[in-house]
């Protein structure tokens, strides 16, 4: 008797290598839903839930893992503290200030309790910094270091800068310079340097970030801000972010490298312009701002806000002009599971 043999074609399922961190998020974001609470969720830096009068919540949270998140060289204390300044500037992007903070350790029992006093420590140095308490949180055993902050905050639902306010004629601006941390990290990862060798600016990028909270807070208050993000993720990245959640473009006509960043890829024969659009690890602020309000929010940054380009409608993307042409920024920067 005749049979018929059913062949079943393989269907290829995405590694999550293939998904990248925005693909996951995309997952999460389909499957759980919006609420009607939710003013922002998934999708910008933090997420915002309605409260009453006004007012919202203002949540944050960001996990530093040890195999991806710590580069050589780095003590306990210096990386527990790096976990509370990469929450803290996801919170200045907003101006909004953290009022308490809630931590969850995942640790090896391969540490020392010398090492957990070092956490403890950081943790205590990033609170204190920022001027907020670490009220509680969650302990557990794991294979691999984990820190995860979660933050929480209350504001005037008019005060919180988002990123998709971008207008065109906004001046897009920065709050610092870029490629220190890229060029430390390199010089790290390829042994061109032992991290107490490294510049004292190379080092300070690398190990002693900073958040920029009270400058972030002064941007907020003055309302000429009109989008706002944080940079740890690389400027070309934020760039992008802004230009896809504001639906515009964004044209740029100078990257600001700091001189270190300059000297290393000169020494090494690097491109400097690489570390500073696409290396991360940098919590400067890019902001838009009001045309007819930059000098107004460079007076209140203190001279620290620097402009980079233009918003525009032309287009949508990332743009760099260089000469008489239009240069496309591709969307590049640092994405957890992609290589």
């Amino acid at each position: 008797m005749p049979t018929t043999e059913v062949v079943q074609e393989a269907v290829k399922v995405p590694s999550l290598r293939e998904l990248g961190e925005l693909g996951i998020i995309q997952i999460m974001e389909h499957t759980l839903g919006k609420s009607s609470r939710t003013v922002v969720g998934f999708g910008d830096d933090v997420s915002v839930v309605k409260l009453t009068k006004g007012k919202v919540a203002v949540l944050k949270t960001d996990m530093l893992v040890g195999s991806t998140d710590v580069p050589p060289g780095m003590t306990m204390r210096q990386l527990a503290r790096k976990a509370v300044v990469a929450n803290v500037s996801d919170l200045a992007a907003k101006g909004v200030r953290p009022l308490a903070g809630l931590v969850a350790l995942g640790l090896p029992a391969r540490l020392s309790r010398q090492d957990v006093q070092g956490i403890a420590a950081g943790l205590r140095d990033g609170a204190n910094e920022y001027g907020f308490p670490l009220v509680g949180g969650d302990t557990n055993e794991s294979n691999d270091l984990t820190i995860s902050i979660a933050l929480f905050a209350v504001a005037d639902r008019r005060r919180v800068v988002l990123r998709s306010g971008a207008k065109p004629g906004d001046i897009v601006a920065v709050t610092g310079e870029f490629g220190s941390t890229s060029a430390g990290l390199m010089a790290l990862l390829n042994k061109k340097w032992h991290p107490r060798r490294l510049p004292r600016p190379l080092y300070d990028a690398v190990y002693k970030p900073t958040a920029q909270l009270k400058l972030g807070l002064r941007l907020a208050s003055s309302k000429a801000i009109t989008a706002s993000i944080d940079s740890s993720d690389g400027l070309a990245w934020s760039l992008h972010e802004i230009s896809k959640a504001s639906n515009v473009g964004i044209l740029i006509d100078n990257v600001p490298i700091s001189r270190t960043a300059r000297e290393f890829a000169t020494r090494f024969s690097c491109n400097a312009a690489n570390f500073a659009l696409y290396g991360g690890e940098e919590y400067h602020l890019v902001v838009t701002v009001k045309r007819d309000r930059f000098k107004a929010a460079r007076q209140v940054s203190g001279g620290k806000l620097h402009p980079i380009g233009l918003v525009t409608g032309r287009f949508r993307g990332v743009r760099m002009k260089h000469a008489e042409e239009e240069v496309g920024i591709p969307r590049k920067g640092w994405e957890h599971f992609k290589k």
